[in-house]
């Protein structure tokens, strides 16, 4: 009996070993499309065209080369739908082009230590290196999200310039501390919905 026991226990590990749960993973964090979409909301804040309100105007995204250009792009037509200007579903239906450019949409990482960072040594001419661990008293790491844009206006018929857009310039940062290498607190990630990251050393 008791080695049927057994048997019957191990049956039962080996069913449950067979349970497993598959995720996929995107080319970038929850986090960092946040900081990147945060970034672009801020941009595109206040937009103004050298245009008349009311006018129709088509977005042009053909040079506009970012990742996640999509997300950009709407919210720049948002900023001009909300800026008193008619989207123009097609060229030849508006009155003028807005054409895109992206300066800058990405992310930036900085890390500041009071200690003795990570560093790796070459050993020998192979290329083989040791590696060190971080020795800090405190550190502090900062994430942005960086995002520029900026185009010009011209007449939708002739080709005609009608003036350029300064460049939209927005950054969202969240930053984190570590004390001791040990205690951590301020902005671990960034919260969806959340506009203002608030004070980090008040976060825990």
């Amino acid at each position: 009996m008791r080695g049927l026991s057994l048997v019957s226990a191990a049956g039962l590990m080996l069913l449950a070993a067979c349970a497993s749960t598959n995720e996929s993973y995107t080319g970038r964090t929850a986090t960092e499309q946040l900081l990147m979409s945060r970034a672009a909301d801020r941009a595109v804040e206040g937009l103004k065209l050298p245009l008349a309100a009311g006018k129709k105007v088509f977005i042009d995204g053909t040079y506009f080369n970012a990742d996640n250009p999509n997300y950009a792009i709407s919210v720049i037509r948002q900023a001009v739908s909300q800026g008193g200007y008619a989207l123009a579903a097609r060229r030849e239906d508006a009155d003028a082009v807005l054409e895109l450019r992206a300066g800058a949409f990405s992310l930036e990482q900085m890390r500041r230590v009071v200690g003795m960072p990570a560093i790796a040594v070459p050993v020998n001419d192979s290329f083989n290196v040791v590696s060190f661990p971080e020795l800090s008293v405190y550190s502090r790491r900062d994430r942005v999200g960086v995002a520029e844009f900026s185009g010009f206006v011209y007449d939708a018929q002739t080709g005609a310039p009608i003036g350029a857009i300064s460049p939209m310039i927005g950054e969202y940062r969240i930053r984190s501390h570590k004390l001791l290498m040990v205690v951590a607190w301020g902005q671990q990630q960034a919260e969806p919905g959340e506009r203002d990251p608030g004070v980090s050393w008040r976060s825990f």
